[in-house]
């Protein structure tokens, strides 16, 4: 491949495959999505269970999804150099395992200090996910239907976020915390079964891998050349902003909403659930949208830009209490249109010889977020400014609006096999 620079070009299949073949890889690249974010919940849904066996602070129990995090977003970059010098089969394998065998960690832990031990062992595994899965669609997945790939991707994590506490709690109620993790080391290891059992159509042809320098070789540029690229530092920052909002609707936002407006609990503990199913239905009419590469820069912008209007109006407006859950749902809509054009926007910003190293340097910029935000948004929760919390909210969503097109600006440069 020519080391001169020029404008990167998206590396997608010349042909149009057949529909089953493009299916069959968006199925099993989303049920392993879904478990990612489903080893992201392991913990948290488990928090009353935890704090009186193990005799822990909720401060205390927050530290391992801090850890977890931590370590997800350095594995996240370290894990794209690996798939794209070994492919993404082998990686992601790993990182289901690894999920899997921290789970039933966890079940077995006496104590404090060997759960945040199993902890790091499930950030190592959930760090490998965002790299493999964006390697995959975008070199299988017929370039037409990559805006319904990117959809169905973004539709599994919130799936698998719904499922986690959909699953551990009515297990921990009739068995106990342990049996509830011992359940989710189980479906981590069937669906590494699903995949095994499917594992060629997991396997890019051989000329996509790239394979280190050849004897003889003199490559002009090396294997972190791609971090000079103006545009992956763009994408790096919007997802760093995107995880903040994600993160303050997940903690925040609606506890915020119901000492505004005074949503009933049992109401207001519906307000997640609303967001994310109405987020779903939301990247499904985005994964149409998203065929038009031109316009995602406007796509995103109208999504967050119509989700920052309704966080605006809940955190100043006079909403009745009763109407609270239906503007979660609005703005989790909108917020889902804009997903597969968000996508898109990483991988016309990726040489397309270096996907995994860009999709792990860019998508660790979502755990740094979700690492970092509750230490601003927790803040102004103790003190009580829970319209701060959703003046913040809308503050982050106009960045994102910025961040998008500046990543169009940028100019993008095509790298030398690493």
């Amino acid at each position: 491949m020519s080391t001169a620079t020029a404008t990167a070009t998206a590396s997608a299949p010349a042909a149009i495959a057949p529909l089953r073949q493009d299916a069959g890889v968006i199925g099993l690249v989303g049920l392993a999505h879904m478990i990612s974010h489903f080893s992201q919940l392991l913990l948290a849904p488990l928090f009353p269970w935890l704090k009186a066996d193990l005799n822990a602070s909720y401060t205390e129990l927050g530290f391992l999804m801090t850890v977890f995090f931590v370590v997800s977003c350095s594995v996240q970059a370290a894990s794209g150099f690996l798939v794209d010098r070994m492919g993404p089969r082998p990686i992601l394998f790993g990182g289901l395992a690894l999920v899997g065998l921290a789970a039933f960690g966890f079940a077995l832990s006496p104590n404090y200090w060997a759960m945040a031990a199993c902890s790091v062992l499930a950030g190592i595994g959930n760090g490998v996910f965002h790299p493999v899965d964006y390697t995959l669609l975008n070199r299988k997945v017929s370039a037409p239907r990559l805006g319904h790939a990117y959809s169905f991707h973004g539709i599994t994590g919130s799936l698998g976020w719904a499922l986690a506490p959909a699953l551990l709690v009515p297990l921990a109620i009739a068995f106990g915390w342990r049996t509830a993790l011992a359940g989710a080391g189980t479906l981590a290891y069937g669906v590494l079964f699903v995949l095994w059992l499917n594992r060629r159509r997991l396997t890019l042809p051989a000329a996509t891998v790239p394979a280190p320098a050849r004897a003889g070789a003199h490559p002009a540029e090396g294997s972190f050349d791609f971090l000079r690229i103006p545009a992956v530092w763009m994408c790096f920052f919007f997802f760093f902003f995107y995880a903040v909002v994600l993160s303050v609707i997940q903690a925040f936002a609606p506890e915020a909403a119901r000492q505004l407006h005074g949503v009933p609990v049992a109401l207001a503990g519906m307000c997640l659930t609303v967001y994310m199913v109405c987020s779903a239905g939301g990247m499904v009419l985005g994964g149409f949208l998203a065929a038009d590469p031109k316009r995602c820069e406007k796509v995103v912008a109208a999504g967050f830009g119509v989700a920052a209007l309704i966080a605006l109006s809940i955190g100043f407006g006079p909403v009745p209490a009763l109407a609270v859950p239906a503007l979660f749902g609005a703005m989790g809509f909108a917020s889902g249109i804009a997903a597969p054009s968000r996508d898109l926007l990483v991988k016309r910003s990726s040489p397309e010889n270096a996907t995994g190293r860009v999709y792990g340097v860019v998508y660790s910029g979502l755990d740094i977020g979700q690492a970092l935000s509750p230490l601003l948004f927790g803040t102004l929760m103790d003190h009580h400014q829970y319209q701060g919390v959703w003046l913040g909210l809308v503050v982050f969503q106009s960045i994102l609006i910025a961040s998008a097109f500046n990543v169009r600006r940028v100019r993008r440069t095509v790298l030398a096999p690493a």
